[in-house]
Order: structure tokens, then sequence, then C-alpha cells
């Protein structure tokens, strides 16, 4: 087999980290499939990078009782704090057998790791997932921006710091990241259907 060949079979080529992890395009079909329907009130949002899938889903809320309100058409009540908390810890417990048997079946397949999480009345809430770390240079401009965030008490340290711009970016820059990632979307289609021979 070809390099380029097997580049092509295991994924976007790149650096050293990359080169040999398998494509993770079809996960989504792949948790819809295996996740038990009953578990969430839709398919799960399922954020994957080249170390670890997460998969979110929302958690049904319970119908609250029925107040004896005069107006028929005033919202229903709020479901408390304590009884959300108690459905995600719920869910938590009863489904963790489940949930890492599907996670060792997707490691499997995708080579990363499987972390989870709920969405209960517009709150998110992730179980354990992955903290990375990951090396870089840099320039003395960039390190006073960090050291600038340790000093006035923002980050803890310069990972921290670091960690913190990375969120900041990608939430401004959200829109921009996802033209990005479909234009490397289009970029992998093109070239799996390219020759193989090369």
């Amino acid at each position: 087999m070809k390099n380029g060949q097997r580049e092509r079979e295991l994924g976007r080529p790149g650096g050293w980290q990359q080169a040999d992890l398998p494509d993770a395009l079809d996960a989504r079909d792949w948790f819809a499939g295996r996740l038990p329907t009953e578990w969430f009130t839709g398919p799960p949002l399922l954020e994957i990078d080249r170390d670890e899938i997460v998969v979110i889903g929302e958690l049904p809320l319970p119908v609250p009782e029925s107040t004896d309100s005069a107006d028929p058409q005033a919202p229903p009540a709020e479901v408390p704090r304590a009884t959300r908390e108690g459905l995600v810890s719920r869910f938590r417990e009863s489904t963790r057998p489940a949930r890492m048997q599907i996670a060792m079946e997707a490691h499997g397949r995708y080579r990363r790791s499987v972390a989870w999480g709920v969405t209960i009345a517009g709150e998110r809430i992730l179980f354990t997932h992955l903290s990375v770390p990951v090396m870089t240079r840099l320039r003395q401009p960039e390190r006073k921006v960090l050291d600038t965030l340790v000093d006035a008490g923002v980050a803890r340290s310069r990972s921290d710091a670091l960690a913190w711009t990375g969120k900041l970016a990608g939430k401004h820059a959200e829109e921009w990241l996802e033209e990005l990632r479909s234009a490397m979307r289009q970029v992998d289609d093109l070239r799996a259907e390219g020759p193989r021979g090369l």
C-alpha cells in the first residue's frame, strides 16, 4: 500500500499526531444507531477532535404537577433545580455500564476517547472528559499576553491563560472556524474522489 493511499484511508494527512487516526465523518451516524433511543429527547450533539468525541444529549424533563391556576394560558411551572440535579445523577449512574461499553466500541472504531454530557433545561453538564496538554512555542509578545492575564489574576498560570485565550478566540471566531471546517471537509471529499494510484 502506498503512503498517499494509506493517508487517504486513515483521515486527513498532517502531523504525526493525526497521521494514523481513522476518519470520524460517520461518527454521528454510528452513535445515532448505537445509542438507546430512550436516553435523550432527540439526536445527541457530537463534538469531535483528534483526541476525543464528546457526546451530549438532552434529558427529558418530567411534567410538573398541575397547579390549580385560574388561568389555563399560564406557563407551566418550572422544574426545581434539585429535581434536575437528581435526573442528571440518575442518568449518569444508571447508564454508566452501557456508556462504558459504547465508549470502548467507539474507541476501537475511531481511536478517540469518548466523554459524555447532558443538557437539561438549557444547562450543559459534562461528565469526565479529557484535558490534553498541548506544547507550543511563543515569542515574547505572546508570552506577555499570557503573563498579563496571570498577573491580573484572570488565570493561575500561563497554561490556564493559553486555555482561556483559546476559548475566547473560539467563541468570537466560531462562524469563521465553521466555514474553515466546511472547506476542509470539501477538500477531503475531493481528495477521496481523486485517483488512488498516485
